[in-house]
């Protein structure tokens, strides 16, 4: 992931946080996110447009870390790559499953908002998989803020 930002990006900076075992994982990563985003200049916002586009941000890595929690062994690490047009989140998991929203989705019922919240406010989303080694990545990319 050190070339790929997204949408064919290249990658200026990337951030890593190891979360294996630890505890209160998905307050963790959000509060690694957001100091990624002081770092990169999203935080404090200017505009209501760059403070949307950094809450986007912070409301994908919780969904994100949320569902590797959930429904994939725990996550084992959260990666944040900024390039000139998109950042890319990515985390990694031990799970074998494959994250899909749930359809039809329902947004009256408990639960199971999280892909679709991630296909709402991303440019993209996928998994990768590295052919005998045990998870997976799921990733995200998100439009720069303008």
């Amino acid at each position: 992931m050190d070339t790929a930002a997204g949408a064919g990006d290249v990658a200026l900076e990337v951030r890593t946080l190891a979360l294996g075992d630890a505890p209160g994982v998905v307050p963790l990563a959000r509060d690694f996110a957001r100091q990624v985003l002081h770092e990169w200049g999203w935080l404090p916002a200017a505009t209501a447009d760059r403070r949307a586009a950094a809450e986007d941000v912070l409301l994908v890595v919780s969904e994100l870390v949320t569902n590797a929690c959930l429904h994939a062994e725990g996550p084992e690490l959260l990666r944040i790559a900024r390039g000139e047009k998109a950042l890319r989140l990515e985390v990694a998991d031990r799970g074998a499953g494959h994250p899909a929203p749930r359809s039809p989705h329902r947004a009256g019922r408990p639960g199971g908002h999280g892909m679709f919240i991630v296909q709402r406010l991303c440019l993209d989303w996928g998994v990768e998989r590295v052919p005998g080694a045990p998870g997976k990545t799921v990733w995200a990319e998100l439009a720069a803020p303008a």
